[in-house]
């Protein structure tokens, strides 16, 4: 807690320096600290992502960066305008980040964490950008523009990856300068993100803002625009927030075409990183094919599909039985899941339910605008997989613009507290979730409060690999461990060996001596066949001992 702390003192700064810097090159979207470290997160975002094309993210990147900004930030003397906050505000600012800075210090538990985030941000700061890197392992093809971000900071400013921590106290900030009191509300619940580099909470937290915006009717359609194509490029199910920001630049506001341009820029870039490192513009769809040589197995993006149908369902039925169900039993399953994700999906209908007849009621273009986005978002989610993290994002909106004016400042801070209170203790005592939720499995993952934790972060720590060689590749895999979270690069997941080999393939290097150059898939041969099939008996086996 002591360490985060002093990265949020050191790192806040920083990205403002750097996002005085890009004020003086555009207009200024949000005034005061927390909209020059918003901006600073984009330029660098955005900077980092071309940059990782070329060399790895390590500290000849970062240290530039974080001296760059601090030599904004005392230049311009941007310290003063912490001296505008009353002794109220501040006294709430200091509560709050303290919550947030213990709740960032316990263990990480989402899943993803540990398969996807930290994979992801150690292949940037080791190597950057690799092309075809879905054929070593599917899910790095993503490559999240916050993972860019991260990785930058992580070898020396934030080496516990608690970035989303320091974001929130940032969006405490906005709340305050702002007067945004609403959003004091959903605090609580994002400190359940807290732990982990999880994209999850920088959207929600991005979109929330630009929401406000454009409910006040911002007029600097250029950088709305463009900032909602960063949250989408961050995580592509925030597509309702362009939609939205376009439908608002076009009908409210009636901007022309230039001021679109910067977000087809960031759009591009988004494209391009996409088409790059996982053969199409979309990650996980295989559409607007390119016909680049590294884009992975239709196979093994067949399988990657089914899955995502299992989890829509929760894998509570086979994809055979899914395969024979009627368009009502599609709805009528999905409803009626066992357990809390049920729950989840009849809220979400309800909730959008909820929401159309208050926009007619209400009769407000821009509400009838996030409406319809809205809809438009949750009908593709619905059609490719539907799972209950995909939409989360759109209970926020619903409850943000319905009870914007309700809130108070007093009843924000009411709420706040009831709900710290319960996510608190819900992270201090995972059991209690264990024992009255058991059907939300993340609860089995939550570590417990650790003494040592007020001081560092608690992290984990595993590196037990095996190392093995088919064709010209060789590589990591973590021993009777599903993840390769700490396992040396290159590593491949456990279930994209079964995928890869089920598909009668196997990821091979561009260049045997540069891995820099990418990856690619091939065919395997007898003795490569032979191989696999060892290395799969070597998995099995490894599970079956003591």
């Amino acid at each position: 807690m002591f360490l985060l702390l002093l990265s949020t003192i050191f790192l806040i700064p920083v990205l403002m320096g750097f996002g005085r810097i890009i004020e003086k090159f555009s207009r200024i979207l949000i005034d005061g600290i927390s909209g020059k470290i918003l901006s600073g997160i984009l330029g660098i975002s955005l900077s980092w992502t071309v940059v990782a094309f070329f060399i790895p993210l390590n500290l000849c990147v970062e240290i530039p960066t974080i001296l760059l900004g601090l030599i904004y930030f005392f230049k311009d003397k941007l310290y003063q305008e912490f001296c505008s906050f009353s002794k109220k505000e501040y006294s709430l600012f200091l509560i709050v980040s303290l919550i947030i800075l213990f709740c960032g210090s316990f263990y990480p538990y989402i899943l993803d964490h540990f398969g996807y985030y930290i994979p992801t941000i150690k292949w940037l700061t080791e190597f950057g950008l690799i092309k075809g890197i879905s054929n070593l392992d599917l899910t790095l093809g993503q490559m999240s523009i916050w993972h860019v971000f991260q990785s930058g900071f992580s070898n020396f400013s934030d080496p516990f990856l608690r970035m989303n921590s320091i974001l929130l106290i940032v969006y405490t900030l906005y709340i305050i300068e702002n007067k945004s009191w609403i959003q004091l509300c959903f605090v609580p619940v994002l400190l359940l993100f807290s732990q982990s580099p999880s994209p999850d909470l920088p959207v929600i937290i991005f979109s929330l803002i630009i929401l406000k915006e454009i409910l006040k009717e911002n007029k600097q359609t250029s950088l709305l625009f463009a900032f909602s194509i960063f949250v989408f490029a961050i995580k592509p199910t925030m597509i309702w927030l362009p939609i939205l920001a376009f439908l608002y630049c076009i009908f409210i506001i009636k901007s022309n075409f230039k001021n679109l341009i910067p977000g087809i820029l960031i759009a591009s870039l988004f494209f391009i990183k996409n088409i790059y490192t996982f053969g199409y513009p979309i990650f996980p769809v295989s559409i607007l094919d390119f016909a680049v040589s590294w884009k992975p197995n239709p196979e093994v993006l067949k399988t990657s599909s089914q899955y995502a149908i299992l989890k829509t369902y929760d894998m509570q039925y086979s994809y055979q039985e899914i395969q024979k169900f009627s368009e009502l039993d599609y709805i009528k399953n999905w409803l009626f899941l066992e357990g809390i994700k049920s729950k989840i999906n009849i809220l979400l209908i309800s909730s959008l339910m909820i929401f159309i007849v208050f926009t007619f009621t209400k009769k407000n273009k821009i509400i009838s605008l996030i409406c319809i986005s809205i809809i438009i978002k949750s009908i593709l989610v619905l059609l490719f997989s539907a799972q209950y993290r995909f939409f989360i994002d759109v209970f926020f909106v619903i409850f943000f613009v319905i009870f914007i004016h309700y809130f108070n400042q007093k009843k924000s801070v009411a709420v706040f507290s009831v709900l710290s209170i319960i996510f608190i203790s819900f992270l201090i005592l995972p059991n209690i979730l264990q024992t009255y939720l058991p059907s939300f499995k993340l609860g089995n993952f939550m570590g417990k409060f650790e003494a040592k934790q007020l001081y560092k972060p608690s992290t984990y720590d595993y590196n037990r690999f095996n190392s093995y060689h088919i064709g010209n590749l060789n590589f990591n895999l973590s021993r009777k461990y599903p993840y390769n979270f700490d396992t040396p690069l290159p590593a491949i997941s456990e279930s994209y060996i079964f995928d890869d080999v089920k598909a009668g393939i196997f990821p091979q290097l561009i260049n045997e001596k540069n891995i820099k150059k990418g990856f690619i898939w091939k065919k395997l041969n007898q003795k490569e066949k032979k191989q696999a099939e060892n290395i799969i008996n070597s998995i099995n086996n490894s599970y079956k001992q003591n």
